[in-house]
This record gives structure tokens, C-alpha cells and sequence, in this order.
């Protein structure tokens, strides 16, 4: 491999000549071999960091026109939104378990971003400290970047990915209309419900889920830009922070604004423990959702069996045309895992020290990755189980009227303790509860038939 030398304030350094970084991305490769490859820094905080370098760069311009010039600001924008679509990712290798407060990565795209805007000027124009980074520091830019990369996942995937099941759903009640079934609680029989309300209830969630969301991305708009080292705006020109702000809102094509109070956004993670909380409410419907339909489709003879899910792979090496309710199991997979990330969400937010919050890149890959697997494990599951549920209304019908839970349609005729009588007896003996009933006087026959009506309970 081939080399050129770099250097910082450290000295020099050897860095792979076909790569953009410099100096202090190379130190970071080689001090921190943990994870390498694998649980690299998340794309999205890459493109966050794009996002909002041009931003800066255009607020710098107008602020600032003598030190960012026109020429400057265009290879920096050009090199920055290049950055933000990704066209740059191979020039990104750090891993996330760096310096807590994300400063090589952050450096890392200073030094990507003044390479490639130099190249694109034809001349060193460029540098990667005082041009790119200017009227910023890693401890405002990495909190920045975490809040953008949150909104975005959220807005672009997570949420459009519940919508679509939510549909799915919505579908799925209206082709169930008119089909009653057993109820359970405690996963003992209870009384009839309709399988269009049961869905109902499934659906309902995930609209609260949306809800809970949007209410959790509102505190994500606000930015620490414009903060810089400890909140006081040290090296930033006054009207910075907002600047940047509309800046970016306008290159991101969502709403950011600059936090009121710095201090606050460079030390404090709560905005970013509370989204995920709402995250993870989802990951708990999804878990209760997923579970519903594996026990409803259990069998297809021993179990449940009131409703068929699509069979999409064999299921045993051994036992041959079995099938496996295998879109159920990643989603619940998936639920744990985020919930899982949960923990490790609010112990690292839970680290501020003084001026900073230092568990910076830990946050961002755990909630990064509890979007991004919830948005996939959504879609999966809206795709190749949900929108193929078949309600199996024979077997709905033949559970419900075995249940003698039915017994509690009797209650204003008999009262409470007599039907439980006539529940106790009809199990006992292995009876109907029709026959039950009239056997032990409580209702002739005639009127038993009158008053009992499951379909009629819901």
C-alpha cells in the first residue's frame, strides 16, 4: 500500500495515499483497533456530519465573508453534501468506541471534507481546523450530528415503516368484519370478541407508537451548534447558531432550531433518552403484536389455529413440511435488542461530567441501531406476515362456542355464582353449557336458547 505523510499538532503521521483523511483519523485507526470494520461509526451520523458542515460553512460565509470566502465556502458545500449522501463513506473508518465526546470523528470529516474541497479547488485552500470546523468544536458538532441523525431516522424511516403496517392492519380489520371469536385473558378463555376489534387493538398501538414519536423528535430539533467547547460560544460570531440552524433545515428539508441554552445541550443526553423511550414503547407493541399472531397461528393442529400466516421457508432440518412462524421471531428479536439498547441509552446519558457528556458515540450507535432495526424489522414483518393473514373462521367459530367463559352472557338470569356453578359442572362433566344450565335448574331450556348468543357479546 502506498503512503503520504500527514501531520497535526502531534507531528507526523503516514496515512494511505488514496485516502481523504488526515493525521488525527489515523491516529484514532491505530489507537482504537476495537471493533474494527464492524461497529464503525453509523452512516447516519456521517451524513449528519455533512449536513451540517455545509451549513456552517454557509453561515460562516455570511457572517463571517473575510475568513470563509466565497471560493472556500463552495468546495466545502460541494465536499460536505457529497459527504451527506454518502458518496464518501469509505473515507469514514472510525469505530465507535473512541474518545467519548466524538472528537476523531468529527475530525475525521473535517479532514474528508478540506481534502476533497481542495481537490476540487486545485490548490491547498482548505484547511481541515480553521476552515471546516470553523466557529465549531467536536463537543457541539458531535451532539449536533446525534440530533440530526435521530430526527432523520425517525422521520424518514422509522415512522413510515409503522404507517405502512398500520395500513396493512386497517386492511386486515376490514376483511375480518363479522367474525367473532373467543377473547383471552391471562391466556385462559374469556369472553367473545370480534377479530376486527382484536386487530383494532393492534392497530391502535402502533397509531399511539406515532404519536409518542413525533412528540419525542420535538426536543431532537433543538442543536447544540453554535455552543462550541463549553457552551459560551467561544470563536463563533454572534447570530451563528441560529444561522446554521435554517441553514441546515433548509439542506436537511426539516425543521432544526438552536438550543436556548448551550450549556445545557452540550452536557445533557435527555432529549435523546426520551425519543428513545418512545422507541422502545414501539419495540413493546411490536413484541405484544408479534406474539399474538405466532400463538394465533400456532398449530397448525395442536395449537390455536385461527389464523393462517404466510409460510415462507421450510422450518426443521429433521421434521419435514413444517413451518415456522419466523416473522414473528425477528420481530420479537428485534423488540428485545432495542429494549436492550434502552439500558444502555439511559446509563450513558446518565455520564455528564461538568461541561460534557462524554458516552457520545455509544448513544448515537445504540439509538441509530434501534431505528434502523425497527424500521427493517417493520417492513419485514408488514410484507411477509401481516398483509398474508387469512382468518380461519371455521376454527374461530368452533373455540368460541367451546368456551365457558360464554357462561358470562347468563349473569343478569342467574347471577354470578350460579353461572359459575353452571361453568364448574359443564367442564366436570365434559357438558355444554346449555346442558349444564338446565340440569341444574337455573333455566329451561327455551329460554336458555332466548337469552345465549355469542356472536351477539361483542
Amino acid at each position: 500500500m502506498d503512503y503520504r505523510i500527514e501531520h497535526d499538532s502531534m507531528g507526523e503521521v503516514r496515512v494511505p495515499a488514496d485516502r481523504y483523511w488526515g493525521a488525527q483519523t489515523q491516529r484514532s485507526v491505530d489507537n482504537f483497533p476495537i471493533g474494527a470494520g464492524i461497529e464503525t461509526m453509523p452512516k447516519e451520523i456521517i451524513s449528519a456530519f455533512g449536513l451540517l458542515k455545509a451549513a456552517a460553512a454557509e453561515a460562516n460565509r455570511e457572517l463571517v465573508p473575510e475568513k470563509m470566502t466565497e471560493e472556500k465556502c463552495a468546495v466545502i458545500t460541494q465536499a460536505a453534501r457529497e459527504v451527506a449522501g454518502g458518496k464518501l463513506d469509505a473515507h469514514f473508518p472510525l469505530v465507535v468506541w473512541q474518545t467519548g465526546s466524538g472528537t476523531q470523528s468529527n475530525m475525521n470529516a473535517n479532514e474528508v471534507i478540506a481534502a476533497r474541497a481542495n481537490e476540487l479547488a486545485g490548490q491547498k485552500l482548505c484547511h481541515p481546523n480553521d476552515d471546516v470546523n470553523m466557529s465549531q468544536s467536536s463537543n457541539d458538532t458531535f451532539p449536533t450530528a446525534m440530533h440530526i441523525a435521530a430526527v432523520l431516522a425517525l422521520e424518514r424511516g422509522l415512522l413510515p415503516a409503522i404507517e405502512e403496517l398500520i395500513r396493512a392492519l386497517l386492511e386486515l380489520e376490514e376483511r375480518s368484519r363479522g367474525i367473532v371469536k373467543s377473547g383471552r385473558t391471562h391466556l385462559q378463555d374469556a369472553v367473545p370478541i370480534a377479530f376486527s376489534q382484536e386487530v383494532s387493538g393492534w392497530r391502535a398501538s402502533l397509531e399511539q407508537d406515532c404519536r409518542l414519536l413525533r412528540a419525542g423528535m420535538e426536543p431532537l430539533r433543538e442543536l447544540a451548534l453554535g455552543g462550541t467547547a463549553v457552551g459560551t460560544g467561544l470563536n463563533a460570531p454572534r447570530g451563528f447558531d441560529t444561522l446554521a440552524a435554517e441553514r441546515l433545515s433548509a439542506l436537511a428539508e426539516t425543521s432544526f432550531v438552536a438550543a436556548e441554552n448551550k450549556f445545557h445541550a452540550l452536557t445533557s443526553r435527555d432529549e435523546l433518552v426520551f425519543a428513545h423511550g418512545a422507541v422502545k414503547a414501539l419495540a413493546a407493541d411490536l413484541m405484544k403484536i408479534a406474539n399474538d399472531v405466532r400463538w394465533l397461528a400456532s398449530g397448525p393442529r395442536c395449537g390455536l389455529g385461527e389464523i393462517r400466516i404466510p409460510e415462507n421457508e421450510p422450518g426443521s432440518s429433521i421434521m419435514p413440511g413444517k413451518v415456522n412462524p419466523t416473522q414473528c421471531e425477528q420481530a420479537t428479536m428485534v423488540a428485545v435488542q432495542v429494549m436492550g439498547n434502552d439500558a444502555a441509552v439511559g446509563f450513558a446519558a446518565s455520564q455528564g461530567n461538568f461541561e460534557l457528556n462524554v458516552f457520545l458515540p455509544v448513544i448515537a450507535y445504540n439509538f441509530l441501531q434501534s431505528a434502523r432495526l425497527l424500521t427493517e424489522s417493520v417492513r419485514s414483518f408488514t410484507e411477509r406476515c401481516v398483509c398474508g393473514i387469512q382468518p380461519i373462521r371455521e376454527r374461530m367459530e368452533e373455540n368460541l362456542h367451546r368456551s365457558l367463559m360464554l357462561v358470562t352472557a347468563l349473569n343478569p338470569y342467574i347471577g354470578y355464582e350460579n353461572a359459575a356453578r353452571v361453568a364448574k359442572k359443564a367442564y366436570a362433566e365434559n357438558l355444554s353449557l346449555r346442558d349444564a344450565c338446565v340440569a341444574l335448574g337455573y333455566l329451561a331450556a327455551e329460554r336458555f336458547d332466548e337469552v345465549f348468543h355469542p356472536e351477539q357479546m361483542v
